[in-house]
């Protein structure tokens, strides 16, 4: 085979880089003993460790570490085989499809004179000529695993890199322990306290001058050579217990600024200064929130130069602010500061801390009452810094049903005092003497009597004030919540298991059955808080935050089996979480409302009932003026300047007013549809334009310009209609994006008697339009309006062509 040839060429570079990959092998297999013990010297030498030691142990190691070196010199010239050009050739050549290498330096063993033969052979050399021109260079074999099992080298690696970042230059060039008979030498290390984060310092590299250390920096320093020879000298750490100048080993502490001198050969001396650790400080937010759980929240932010390690707060009741009556008047048994800890992160810089401190103190007797709040942290060094005491009153659960209030209140007069035992048995007796239509739980009644039994035995002692307490408590919720408590409470029960067993990687089955249970605790609990709304008329749903429907629940529980089934650990319980905070902190309504409607749906019927409020309004105010002759002038007012006609006996002007406060307080509402969209702010825009109106025409009446009055109500009329047409549209495109693009609404249909959509006939001699003017009555209208929505729905519809919805759109501008 002709070595010029251009496959021969294709593979030369292959082949050389193959054979270098060979020599990287057989070096890598034979000499890593040999530069793992080299690494580890290098680590020894690099952090000092030989001069640490005593002079015939660190001989020692050395003679251990020459005799790793011959021993890798001995098992690298066992080991190691120089590559051949052949065996690049043959580790190249087993890589390629057919072996062509071999397969071009064979010849053809029978059949040569042959011509079909010998075009058969022809055909196939052209082949493996071909294959030469995709050749790769084959990738050397690096792994050492099965003769380093222990991974020796690595570890001799890694300690020589770190010898390299954190060593010293001067200590990896000589070995001056083992040279102390040359002459005298020394070393020296100031370590600051780990949780400054400073380095450790080498001071044979800091050079003499001023040198600056934190207080609580340990010193370190070694004298080498003959006693004398080298010199100690220092004025930082106040030591009391002294020690000889030429002891060879000294440790102190600098405690604070001075001097310290190495006398002798390259002595050298430093001006140190101790900077102070600077005490922390924490300042607390002078109010204090509560949740709808009864939670308190308060905020804080902390400080200190190395960062905090750990704080509290203490809250002990301010006696001389509490209000003093009823069960409150006598003085209270010795009441205990209640102390928490403070939320302070887990990772991260603690220098400046800013929180918020969270937590439900309802139980307790300063629940509700007038508290002293001090904050207190404590740095590393342990130093302590408390906030100035903010006075507030500590928040707890309210009670809104009147029998649980009552109980609550009489569990805080016996944690009160004792003495109000006989007074709350009293006022309990009365509570419960007529329980028909009063108490509904039978077993809240029963529960109450038998702690009225016990609480009335003449001798209360504190571990007995204790239970009845508790036992009030558990009523009171059972009174207030009826069977939602247990509900929620079995709820919790299966969050918490579901939540254990994933982070513990349960079973599939083991899952799934925890997840049937949440999902039945989820349902009863849903029912149970639906009942209880319609007990209470929804009383409490102003504090308990925005809503979320049973169908995004429904999604949200789906979206967790979904993770689950997946596998995604992390992202099940990033969910659980969220699960629980919406069951914790918002209303969970059944429908998307507490009584079946959507939220925005019963804020657009109360926009409606304004905008029909407001022109019975204007209806009232026309008569007004004109028949305003009874006692009243031409603009509506008598002797004193106010105008009469009422209804409910308020004023045009006070109905006015009122109007214009039920549009803000809708206009403010939450529950708005189409938020951040183009038809919400624009509906928005035009909410705001009829609260001005209204506002006018409300000082116009006042003013008895009730002409005037008219013109600024038509404009809020108009400006309403507007708003109620964009919300309206923005609230379709609401409902149809979360009914996935479906139109729930009436499709309209051709009339098979040849009429347009609003029963007109259509045109003749396919002409557009009608013949006929638009037929009157309320069905027109209606069936107007019924059409103007279907638009704005099929308008408002992604899934439609962009060609019919720019259509439509141009059919509503137009209307």
């Amino acid at each position: 085979m002709d070595k010029n040839d251009p496959s021969l060429r294709a593979v030369k570079r292959p082949l050389q880089l193959t054979l270098i990959g060979l020599w990287a092998e057989r070096l890598a297999q034979a000499f890593w003993p040999l530069w793992t013990v080299f690494l580890a010297a290098l680590t020894v030498q690099g952090f000092g460790a030989l001069n640490a030691l005593p002079l015939e142990a660190a001989w020692f190691c050395v003679l251990v570490m020459a005799g790793g070196a011959v021993f890798g010199i001995w098992y690298a010239a066992r080991q190691f085989h120089r590559p051949t050009d052949a065996q690049a050739f043959v580790r190249l050549d087993a890589t390629l499809a057919g072996q062509p290498l071999a397969a071009l330096i064979d010849a053809q063993a029978i059949n040569a004179q042959d011509e079909g033969s010998a075009q058969v052979w022809a055909a196939h050399q052209s082949r493996m000529q071909a294959r030469l021109f995709g050749a790769v260079a084959v990738s050397p074999d690096l792994r050492l695993s099965a003769a380093d099992p222990f991974a020796l080298r690595y570890i001799a690696a890694l300690a020589a890199c770190l010898a390299l970042i954190f060593g010293t230059p001067d200590r990896m060039a000589n070995l001056p322990a083992l040279t102390s008979a040359t002459g005298p030498t020394w070393e020296a290390w100031a370590t600051p306290p780990a949780y400054t984060g400073k380095p450790a310092l080498y001071l044979n590299e800091q050079p003499a001058g001023n040198l600056t250390l934190p207080m609580g920096t340990r010193l370190q320093t070694r004298l080498y050579g003959a006693v004398g020879d080298m010199l100690l000298d220092e004025t930082v750490s106040g030591r009391t217990d002294a020690v000889a100048a030429s002891d060879p080993a000294q440790d102190f502490i600098v405690t604070r600024s001075g001097a310290l001198t190495i006398s002798g050969r390259d002595g050298r001396d430093w001006a140190i200064t101790a900077t102070p650790d600077l005490p922390p400080s924490i300042t607390a937010d002078p109010e204090i929130q509560r949740d709808a759980n009864g939670r308190f929240n308060q905020g804080f932010s902390a400080r200190d130069d190395y960062g905090v390690v750990k704080g509290g707060v203490r809250f002990t009741l301010d006696l001389g602010a509490v209000d003093r009556r009823y069960g409150l008047a006598i003085d209270p048994d010795p009441v205990e500061p209640v102390t928490l800890d403070l939320p302070l992160p887990r990772k991260g810089n603690r220098s400046a801390v800013k929180g918020t401190m969270t937590d439900d103190l309802s139980q307790s007797i300063l629940s509700n009452l007038p508290v002293t709040a001090t904050y207190w942290v404590t740095d590393a060094a342990g130093q302590t810094a408390q906030s100035d005491a903010v006075h507030v009153t500590l928040p707890g659960r309210r009670f809104f049903d009147p029998l649980a209030a009552a109980l609550v209140e009489m569990r805080r007069d016996i944690l009160w005092a004792r003495a109000n035992a006989t007074r709350a048995v009293q006022i309990l007796k009365a509570v419960s003497n007529a329980p028909d239509g009063f108490i509904r739980n039978q077993s809240a009644y029963l529960r109450l009597r038998v702690a009225i039994k016990r609480l009335d035995t003449g001798d209360v002692t504190t571990a007995l004030r204790d239970e009845v307490a508790a036992e009030l408590w558990d009523i009171a919720l059972l009174v207030e919540d009826g069977d939602l408590q247990s509900a929620k409470e079995r709820l919790a029960r299966a969050q918490d298991r579901l939540d254990q067993a994933i982070r513990n990687g349960a079973s599939a089955a083991e899952i799934q059955s925890l997840m049937n249970e949440m999902r039945a605790a989820t349902k009863d609990y849903l029912k149970q808080l639906g009942a209880e709304a319609q007990k209470r008329g929804d009383q409490t749903s102003q504090n308990q935050g925005p809503s979320i429907s049973q169908d995004q629940l429904q999604q949200m529980l789906d979206k967790l089996q979904d993770l689950m089934d997946q596998g995604k650990t992390a992202e099940a319980t990033a969910l659980m979480e969220q699960l629980r905070q919406f069951m914790d902190n918002m209303q969970v309504t059944e429908g998307g409302g507490s009584s079946g409607e959507n939220p925005s749906d019963q804020t657009m019927q109360g926009l409606n009932d304004t905008l029909r409020d407001q022109q019975g309004l204007s209806d009232d105010a026309y008569r007004d003026m004109q028949d305003g002759q009874n006692g009243q002038d031409q603009n509506g007012q008598d002797q004193n300047g106010q105008d009469q006609n009422s209804t409910g006996g308020k004023s045009l002007a006070q109905r006015q007013q009122d109007l214009r406060d039920r549009l803000d307080q809708l206009g403010q509402n939450d529950a708005l549809p189409g938020a951040g969209t183009a038809p919400g702010n624009s509906g928005r825009k035009s909410l705001d334009d009829a609260g001005r109106a209204m506002k006018d025409a409300e000082e116009a009446l006042r003013q008895g310009d009730t002409s005037g009055a008219l013109d600024r109500q038509a404009q809020a009329l108009e400006a309403l209609r507007n708003g109620i047409d964009d919300l309206n549209d923005a609230l379709a495109d609401e409902k149809q994006a979360k009914n996935g693009g479906s139109s729930s609404g009436e499709q309209a249909q051709d009339d098979p008697n040849g009429r347009d959509p609003l029963g007109r006939r259509t045109g003749k001699a396919l002409r557009n339009g009608s013949d006929e003017n638009l037929p009157q009555g309320k069905d027109v209208y209606r069936r107007a309006d019924e059409l103007l929505g279907e638009i704005r729905k099929r308008a408002g519809d992604l899934t439609r062509p962009e060609e019919e919805r720019s259509y439509l759109k141009r059919l509503l501008d137009l209307f």
